[in-house]
């Protein structure tokens, strides 16, 4: 939607005579108008992509309109200099109804993207098929939150300070467990996290990674009392 005084000095022609507008930043395309919906491909900046129709979606900074592109996929007008802040292009129908997000904590089992296959740094900076990368992976997973080891500016570090950094940068931490939160244990060397999936008035259910076996997933139920309990967006 970055604005222009004039279309033409924003928009290309392809060959085939249709306007092309050149996106102003990397921008992820996405399965539908907001940015609940899967990611299907990005774009880089100054690629310029075709619009097919728009639709209304997400805000993103005050910009509501996402642009239907001839790739099939949704990015959000406010990264296409379009030359104009409102519709160019006639309205999208059948737009894909919003995704429902999973119900918290999820099923028990071990989907973590690195069962067996551990060594080496994950992509949110912690050691694959370590108790931080597990839980790293079930936040970004089943809470849609972008995780990692510098989350909020801050360097989340071992599992034992991790209840530091959440009070750093204003992540709840108490002793209140709800499914979905973060079980947290400055015991031992390096401390412990783990995910909570259940509760209970005197103990929870935890799913973790290399606790009583190495490198590998397990759960256990333990006292409430155990464990400190970080709420990223629970």
């Amino acid at each position: 939607m970055k604005l222009l005084s004039l279309v033409a000095c924003t928009a290309a022609f392809l060959s085939s005579g249709a306007l092309a507008f050149p996106v102003t930043e990397t921008v992820n395309c996405r399965s539908g108008p907001g940015t609940s919906y899967g990611v299907k491909k990005s774009y880089t900046k100054g690629h310029a992509v075709t619009i097919s129709c728009q639709t209304g979606g997400t805000s993103v900074k005050g910009n509501s309109i996402w642009d239907k592109t001839s790739d099939g996929c949704y990015v959000a007008d406010y990264y296409v200099k379009t030359g104009s802040n409102g519709y160019v292009k006639p309205k999208c129908t059948n737009v894909p109804s919003k995704p429902t997000p999973p119900k918290l904590p999820g099923p028990i089992k071990n989907d973590y993207k690195y069962s067996g296959k551990c060594g080496g740094v994950d992509e949110w900076n912690y050691y694959k098929c370590q108790c931080t990368s597990f839980v790293a992976w079930r936040i970004n997973k089943r809470l849609g939150v972008k995780f990692h080891n510098q989350y909020k500016g801050t360097n989340w570090g071992n599992a034992n300070t991790w209840d530091e950094a959440a009070r750093r940068t204003g992540v709840k931490v108490d002793n209140k467990p709800v499914p979905g939160c973060i079980a947290q244990s400055n015991a031992g060397g390096y401390g412990h996290v783990a995910w909570v999936t259940k509760v209970t008035s005197k103990s929870v259910t935890i799913e973790e990674y290399n606790y009583n076996k190495k490198e590998g997933y397990g759960t256990r139920t333990v006292p409430r009392g155990n464990f400190n309990y970080i709420h990223i967006k629970v």
